[in-house]
């Protein structure tokens, strides 16, 4: 009887627990009632636009929350692929921070294949100037782009008032670019202000002959870059712009030349806005008036061509919650959360009217209207397309840039070489 009765306590005990346990779960799952989504990132402190983000879809969508996972920045790919090789399934929504560590998450099956999504949820990936497919892989999309940087014509509205010359404006042939940074140029030594300006980046240069969209940075033939060279050569050795080897060896930063009002034009990328705009409200520059103007194009080229960056966001394959990781991805890279992003000063991947609405009625921006035309682009190229080998085809396209603009090589001699050393790269 003794025993009897100690079987029947031990037994309540564990049925007790159990159901204890099981109400504990089961409150626990009504307290919460949200399906926790965990969002790689860096930067967490310094980037504006996640908070908003996040607020915004957590009050259309109630049920879910959004939770940050900060890799840092330096390493951020290489702590990311790390993580989800090792089979971490707490991550939900990965953020691709560049295209070669885009490559690497792909081809190790870390990122889910968003085509069945796109199609079904109807993402129009039209909105996102050509960037998606250049970062299909085989036909497959494992990343949607929410944040892209693209590259204008900087220009000091007081410099061209001072020389009665017009402003650029939004459809200039490299002809005619070529031609008005000639006529801008003016006056010597300190006072001397130069047409145009390039900074020491080989993408200043050798990505106006990407622009056709017949060629890329990667094919492993070069020869079409030397319009572009001799165009550049030719105004640096005219004192049309300043000297490469000088800026090179003075570690001279495009903004500072910039600021000094000592260059009427400046090709660089739109990340640079929202800080001469800050630099003009603190009165750190002497640059007062400026405006916009898009790229430069060749023959042919639809005026707004042009070169970017992008950071994308994916969902991570070992993720248990893929479709609301899919969901929060289409928020996001869409358009109502590009305007989210504009309203922070961030140019997002969408630039509809709305979003350029948002970003020139930003304080600071141009009030005209050919700088707010500006911000929309017709195409597209990525800086570096996709490729295995982008790393090791950087290294010699980066080196001869430099031998060719020092006039270390001439520009037949370095195309050569680019052409070769390249096409060993690509034959490994």
């Amino acid at each position: 009887m003794k025993k009897a009765l100690t079987i029947i306590l031990v037994l309540c005990l564990v049925f007790s627990s159990v159901f204890a346990q099981g109400t504990k779960e089961a409150a626990a799952s009504t307290a919460e009632g949200t399906t926790n989504l965990k969002w790689a990132l860096w930067d967490i402190a310094s980037t504006t636009y996640y908070e908003p983000l996040i607020k915004a879809y957590e009050a259309k969508n109630p049920n879910v929350t959004i939770e940050m996972l900060d890799l840092g920045s330096a390493d951020f790919m290489t702590m990311l692929q790390t993580q989800l090789s090792g089979g971490d399934s707490s991550i939900d929504i990965v953020t691709i921070k560049d295209i070669p560590g885009y490559n690497n998450l792909v081809k190790r099956n870390l990122l889910m294949n968003l085509n069945d999504k796109i199609k079904s949820e109807k993402v129009d990936v039209s909105l996102y100037g050509g960037t998606t497919d250049q970062i299909s892989v085989d036909g497959k999309l494992y990343g949607i782009p929410f944040r892209s940087d693209f590259w204008v014509i900087f220009y000091n509205k007081d410099v061209f008032d001072k020389a009665g010359v017009a402003y650029p404006d939004n459809d200039m042939t490299f002809a005619e670019y070529d031609a008005l940074a000639r006529r801008m140029t003016s006056g010597t030594g300190a006072a001397k202000v130069y047409g145009a300006h390039y900074h020491t980046w080989r993408s200043a240069v050798q990505l106006f002959g990407i622009l056709d969209g017949k060629n890329t940075i990667v094919d492993g033939t070069y020869n079409f870059l030397k319009p572009y060279y001799e165009m550049v050569l030719s105004q640096q050795k005219d004192g049309i712009v300043q000297n490469y080897a000088t800026l090179k060896t003075s570690s001279t930063h495009y903004s500072g030349v910039f600021y000094n009002n000592s260059v009427a034009m400046m090709n660089m990328g739109s990340w640079f806005i929202a800080t001469l705009i800050s630099q003009i409200e603190q009165g750190k520059t002497e640059v007062k008036n400026w405006g916009l103007v898009k790229y430069p194009h060749a023959e042919g080229v639809p005026a707004g061509t042009t070169l970017g960056t992008i950071t994308s966001l994916g969902v991570s394959n070992a993720s248990k919650k893929k479709d609301a990781a899919f969901d929060f991805v289409k928020f996001v890279t869409g358009p109502e959360g590009a305007q989210i992003i504009a309203k922070t000063g961030t140019i997002p991947s969408i630039k509809d009217s709305e979003v350029v609405k948002i970003i020139a009625s930003k304080p600071g921006f141009p009030s005209d209207q050919g700088s707010r035309d500006a911000l929309q682009v017709a195409k597209t190229y990525l800086e570096m397309p996709l490729h295995e080998r982008a790393g090791e085809i950087e290294v010699v396209l980066n080196q001869v840039h430099d031998e060719i603009m020092t006039n270390n090589i001439s520009i037949d001699a370095g195309l050569a070489k680019m052409n070769d050393q390249v096409q060993k790269i690509l034959a490994k």
